[in-house]
Parts: structure tokens; sequence; C-alpha cells
């Protein structure tokens, strides 16, 4: 089970791969975050071609660009650099994974305000 956070090395070295990218967006002052991560990082163990990263909105708000965070957990999916998925979703962990299965399959990108190269910003922010 391995869940990433922007900049480190790990990370970096994990995005060389083009594979299944799933981003949650959460704020440490959420109980609801706080709550949802440790089932984050388990699923994680389920997906192990895939790379699971958490994101604090308030410590790396450069990885969000212009997309506004309403409400959590808000989580993206990417395959390689492509979003095909980005919203908010209930915090269930069986949602995402439901999620995550039916992303699999080949289909059109999402249009977001995410910035443009989402997965380099990934590899360098908080270093």
């Amino acid at each position: 089970m391995t869940t990433y956070f922007p900049g480190s090395s790990e990370l970096s070295e994990r995005l060389k791969q083009n594979h299944t990218t799933v981003l949650c967006f959460c704020a440490a002052w959420c109980d609801t975050c706080t709550q949802y991560q440790t089932k984050f990082e388990t699923l994680s163990a389920q997906y192990p071609s895939a790379s699971f990263i958490w994101i604090d909105i308030e410590e790396h708000p450069e990885l969000l660009g212009d997309e506004d965070v309403e409400n959590f957990p808000t989580v993206a999916i990417l395959h390689g650099s492509d979003v095909r998925f980005m919203g908010t979703i209930l915090p269930h962990i069986e949602h995402l994974d439901r999620l995550i299965q039916a992303m699999e399959s080949p289909g059109k990108a999402q249009d977001t305000d995410l910035p443009e190269d989402l997965v380099a910003l990934l590899k360098t922010s908080g270093t």
C-alpha cells in the first residue's frame, strides 16, 4: 500500500510510467478527509499499477490551477496526462473503487481547469 505526496522522489519516479493516477484533493483541517485518507491508502493496495496521490490543497494550491474545490473529497483520475474524471465524490471508498474500475476502459478525456501539465507539477511541487 503506497500513497504518494507531491514533490517526493518516489512520486517523480513513479510518474515516469504511463498509467492510472488517482488524485485526492483534501485539506488537513477537514475531518472527513482525515477519516478518508486511511481508506484511500488501503484502496491503493488493490491497484498496484496505479499511483494514488494525496494532495493537501492548502499546501499545494498550484496543483489545482483554476479548478475550484468546493467539497471533499474531490478526486481526479488520469490516464497518462489525460484527465478522465474530476469531481467531488461521497466519502465512501467503495464509490472510488467502482469509479476507478469504470475509468480503466478507454474513453475520452474530460475538460477541466487543472494545470495543463499537472503530471510535471506533481513531480516538482514541494521540492
